[in-house]
């Protein structure tokens, strides 16, 4: 492998990682904050990459500004998709048993493949990439990096340090820290607990649904994408200590890195590399790499 593949593998590794954690860190807030085993969550990926492409043409005619105009619109309705879940379904979970929470989390997902199917149909799908970051960096004589990737990695990297500022440097992040710990507390001091669960979990919708329709124009739009994205994402809850943003992003990356090079240096085993490195890291460290909050 010369350096410019190696390179390349790298930021593939990178991106790759960074956008695993955008999705994880939805899962880790509503998982590991409020406590809910959310089986829906790879739910809220296809939903946003199924929103990049349906709502692109409306969304140019209404707003204009192309594909950025879609992100913001499909973040906005995400949160109000998280906050009326939330509301109807979720916020009845928090005290039942993980059976009940999975079972109903499971039939969200029934729901949602069914509503895709009605409203989209079950054709595979393109988004394209936008105009300003079509272009591709040379590396080396022969290869080319795509600019849209770089793209994915930065939204992904300001949105790891804005959670990191929100969750150390805020008010809302404190009560938020404090309500995964105890709930019954911060209610007594006269924090709505409830609304602040609304908030969490509609974030957390948020992000899942934002990597999805940034990641929507390198990889195609497909029924059922939420599935194999969601189990990669536990693996990352897991990995990285449930609860703990920094730990999902470490073992994103992580993920990132022995997926990529496990499909170019063993291709036969890269499909339980990732497994793999589960296994030894639980053994080493059981409760993950970090510590919740």
């Amino acid at each position: 492998m010369d350096f410019a593949t190696f390179l390349i593998q790298c930021l593939n590794a990178i991106q790759y990682g960074l956008l695993l954690f955008l999705v994880a860190s939805g899962l880790t807030l509503i998982f590991g904050i409020m406590g809910v085993i959310n089986l829906a969550h790879g739910s809220f990926y296809m939903i946003g990459a199924y929103m990049a492409f349906a709502l692109s043409e409306p969304v140019a005619a209404t707003f204009g500004g192309g594909f950025f105009s879609v992100l913001v619109v499909g973040v906005v309705l995400a949160v109000l998709l998280g906050y009326m879940l939330e509301w109807a379904f979720y916020s009845y979970l928090y005290e039942r048993e993980h059976l009940q929470q999975v079972l109903m989390t499971y039939g969200l997902i029934l729901v949602f493949e069914e509503l895709r199917s009605m409203i989209v149909g079950d054709d595979v799908h393109g988004v394209t990439v936008p105009p300003l970051l079509s272009a591709a960096l040379p590396l080396g004589d022969m290869m080319t990096y795509p600019v849209y990737r770089l793209f994915i990695s930065a939204v992904c990297i300001a949105l790891a340090v804005g959670m990191y500022l929100v969750f150390t440097r805020t008010r809302l992040g404190m009560m938020i820290r404090a309500g995964s710990t105890n709930r019954e507390m911060v209610q007594s001091l006269g924090v709505d607990i409830s609304f602040l669960y609304r908030v969490v979990f509609a974030a957390g919708v948020a992000l899942a649904a934002l990597a999805g329709m940034v990641a929507s124009p390198v990889s195609s739009v497909y029924p059922g994408m939420g599935q194999s994205v969601l189990i990669i994402c536990f693996v990352v809850v897991v990995i990285g200590g449930i609860g703990s943003i920094r730990g999902a992003l470490v073992a994103a990356l992580l993920i990132g890195f022995v997926d990529t090079f496990g499909k170019v240096l063993l291709p036969s085993a890269a499909g339980v590399l990732v497994y793999v490195l589960m296994a030894l890291i639980l053994l080493w460290r059981p409760d993950g790499l970090f510590k919740a909050g």
